[in-house]
């Protein structure tokens, strides 16, 4: 019989987590979030909980979890706050978990016990103005050997955790040949790097997102993550993660959605009653809960293929699906709840609808997701 409870120390790991974000996080989150700073204090109680190695062995510095862990970290933290969840997630799996699957030993060594320990982070520069999802076909970044050293010029669009005081470095995605893809750490400060300013957002206002420009920049040819020409299927298993990672996000987004408005509808009266009482509010917020949960089932269900070694591609672009639209349309219902006061950035159902739309779009869009899908069904590509 199958069993989506908790072990003990999932559960230990999932309520330390909800404390955190409580205690810490909620209190300051919606003043960082409206000057738009990033929130180095939480970053740091977070790495000192261990939540930035939670899916890394010892070894390299981390807790010794599993990929699982951390997804229950994001939902945690998306109850609160998005902007933080986004940080952790994407200094884990698309910061540290490159170099942990691909990199040499050398670059685990040097890289992977700082990343863990979130005292720095690192970014994943793939996207670029001119390709969104078409990734081999819009990809003009390129980079050269010369000497010893790759010689990168390009640029690279919407990248997380690039421009921090604490970001170590970027992995980029270039062409080094004739559709040939490869992917190199290029370390922050390197000459001819540039980050650009952080960009004015919709939403995940407290999270850093910055434009990326290289123009003869070299790095050693040691730099190399994995073998030349494999970077594009690296960041493929790289997003394929991802997206059980961003479906619980999505997940602690829209559970967020229903804890606010079960607190709300008891406090709001309307025409002589707490709007709690009223069934078209009931069903509203039960509706909420039934997608949360259903979206939870299944970024469990491919999280638990992922672990045991399975196929999770389609597993995972599900989850990704029905996570991301239970985010965004309990974020409309929230805010519909909320009426006028939904519309108002002091109220955490505010930052819920500015930060849910992204989900949708973030590693992978929507759109992607569903020809995932349709492939891994055997439709004709």
């Amino acid at each position: 019989m199958i069993d989506f409870r908790l072990g003990e120390e999932h559960q230990a790991l999932r309520d330390t987590v909800a404390r955190f974000a409580r205690d810490v996080v909620a209190p300051v989150i919606g003043d960082l979030y409206e000057r738009g700073e990033f929130p180095y204090d939480i970053v740091a109680g977070m790495g000192k909980m261990g939540l930035f190695g939670l899916p890394f062995p010892e070894e390299h510095g981390g807790m010794g979890g599993d990929y699982f862990a951390l997804c229950l970290a994001l939902e945690e933290l998306a109850r609160v706050d998005s902007s933080v969840a986004i940080t952790l997630e994407a200094g884990v799996s698309l910061g540290a978990m490159p170099i942990f699957r691909f990199g040499s030993e050398d670059q685990k060594r040097e890289w992977l016990p700082r990343l863990c320990s979130g005292v720095r982070l690192a970014g994943f520069g793939l996207t670029e103005a001119g390709g969104g999802s078409d990734v081999p076909g819009g990809m003009r970044t390129t980079a050269r050997l010369e000497d010893g050293h790759w010689v990168i010029n390009g640029s690279k669009s919407f990248i997380t955790n690039a421009g921090t005081d604490i970001t170590s470095f970027v992995t980029v995605a270039a062409l080094t040949g004739d559709r040939e893809i490869s992917t190199i750490i290029v370390p922050s400060g390197t000459p001819g790097f540039t980050v650009g300013q952080k960009y004015s957002k919709v939403g995940w206002s407290a999270s850093d997102t910055r434009e990326l420009s290289f123009e003869d920049v070299r790095v050693p040819e040691a730099n190399l993550v994995g073998p030349r020409g494999r970077g594009y299927a690296q960041f493929l298993q790289t997003l394929d993660e991802g997206r059980v990672a961003i479906a619980a996000l999505s997940v602690g987004l829209a559970q967020g959605c229903v804890d606010e408005c079960l607190r709300y509808v008891g406090e709001r009266a309307a025409f002589g009653h707490a709007i709690g009482e009223y069934q078209a509010i009931q069903f509203k917020i039960a509706d909420m809960e039934t997608r949360t949960h259903t979206a939870r089932l299944a970024y469990y269900g491919a999280a638990a293929k992922m672990l045991a070694g399975e196929r999770f591609k389609r597993d995972a672009a599900i989850a990704k699906l029905v996570a991301s639209n239970a985010a965004m349309d309990n974020a409309r219902d929230a805010t519909q709840i909320f009426g006028g006061y939904g519309f108002m950035n002091e109220y955490p159902v505010g930052r819920f609808y500015r930060d849910a739309k992204i989900l949708e779009v973030g590693e992978g869009t929507s759109e992607v997701q569903r020809i995932i899908i349709a492939r891994e069904l055997g439709l004709p590509a």
